[in-house]
């Protein structure tokens, strides 16, 4: 497997979990220079992962004189006890790029949800065929996930996927810039600006913790133009509480093994409350009046009837789900102007929307789990005697 060039970080699984924002003992990274794991994105990736950054960013601005950036970095080194030269070093170098403020600012004009259209973009047969090879190349690592923390590979193949489509899109910004954006100039026009703003000044803040106390060079990752990184895509804060070192090298990487990246998903997942063995949705079918229809979906996704309730409320469910011991949650799937989909949501599927809050997101990662999984066994009844 060819490598692609990043910086390897060692961090100490322990002081990792849960890790909060107070320093950690620093430890040595190392870079590694060799040919690229991936190939280049698609045209129609390159909006989202950020292809051809580089020439955008040979002309944005940097923070180097920007108070507010300047305050803020003040205020980092005496919370975090670090050196000031270095912050103020990482942020002067840090570019506003518009084409992140304008990549996080809703639509004026939103399109209205369609889950048969978002099934397809990742439901297709690339994804599944790309699914089904990485499963098979990667089986050892996969069942040792599983058996460690209880979760199944398929849900871990789902997510990868969706996703980096299995790390041929991790990304192209610069993270520093990108974080730097949106924690300095985040738009304003968004709904929620004073709080996403909020929450990547925090992200910025791991971000540069976590390069920090690994001696890597916070200008030399690239990620998604929120600030996600590898083939999970984790986001600083989930990459120093959630990461592990699953290939046992002592150092965790989430561009380069693919192992740690396995293992790193399914503690994030055993740390959300994953129920081991238990499914993530049921089908279902609407015989309800429009009053309990809306009292059904006013929890949206949080799981909040047990199934005796949901019958009572005019819920036909199937015998599987009428034993369900959890609670759950009446999943409304929009399809546009066609009528919407629904589906039961288990306790688990509420896990697997904590990595993403859409239950959009959720189905499509579940929904490729288990189109890779069937391949995957058509693949031996095929070679069976």
């Amino acid at each position: 497997m060819q490598v692609r060039p990043a910086f390897k970080f060692i961090f100490s699984v322990a002081l990792l979990a849960f890790a909060s924002l107070s320093p950690v003992n620093p430890v040595w990274a190392k870079v590694e220079t060799s040919k690229p794991l991936h190939k280049k994105s698609s045209k129609a990736h390159k909006s989202k992962h950020g292809q051809g950054q580089t020439a955008r960013t040979a002309v944005a601005p940097t923070y180097e004189k920007r108070e507010d950036a300047f305050q803020w970095g003040q205020e980092l080194v005496a919370r975090q006890n670090l050196p000031e030269a270095w912050v103020r070093g990482a942020l002067a170098d840090a570019r506003m790029l518009p084409n992140v403020a304008r990549l996080v600012t809703p639509s004026v004009k939103p399109t209205a949800k369609n889950w048969n259209t978002y099934r397809e973009r990742f439901i297709e047969p690339r994804r599944i065929a790309a699914g089904l090879a990485f499963w098979q190349e990667h089986a050892a690592d996969l069942a040792r996930a599983e058996h460690t923390y209880g979760v199944p590979a398929r849900i871990i193949v789902g997510i990868l996927g969706v996703e980096t489509l299995y790390g041929q899109h991790t990304g192209n910004f610069r993270i520093l810039d990108a974080l730097a954006t949106l924690a300095f100039d985040f738009p304003q026009a968004h709904p929620r600006a004073q709080e996403r703003q909020a929450f990547f000044k925090q992200e910025l803040e791991h971000f540069l913790l976590m390069t920090h106390q690994n001696r890597a060079d916070p200008r030399g990752l690239k990620g998604s133009y929120a600030g996600a990184m590898g083939l999970p895509q984790f986001m600083p804060s989930s990459w120093r509480r959630y990461a592990v070192d699953f290939d046992g090298d002592g150092r965790i990487d989430l561009w380069n093994s693919t192992a740690d990246a396995i293992g790193s998903v399914a503690n994030y997942f055993r740390a959300f409350d994953w129920q081991v063995g238990q499914p993530t949705t049921f089908g279902v079918q609407i015989n309800s009046s429009p009053e309990q229809l809306e009292k059904l979906l006013l929890p949206d996704i949080l799981p909040t009837f047990n199934a005796q309730s949901m019958q009572s409320l005019g819920l036909l469910l199937p015998p599987e789900a009428t034993q369900y011991p959890g609670k759950l949650a009446l999943i409304e799937l929009r399809n546009g102007e066609d009528a919407p989909s629904f589906v039961l949501g288990t306790e688990n599927f509420y896990v697997v929307t904590r990595y993403n809050w859409s239950s959009y997101y959720a189905m499509a990662v579940i929904e490729l789990g288990q189109a890779v999984e069937r391949e995957r066994m058509a693949t031996f009844t095929a070679k069976a005697p």
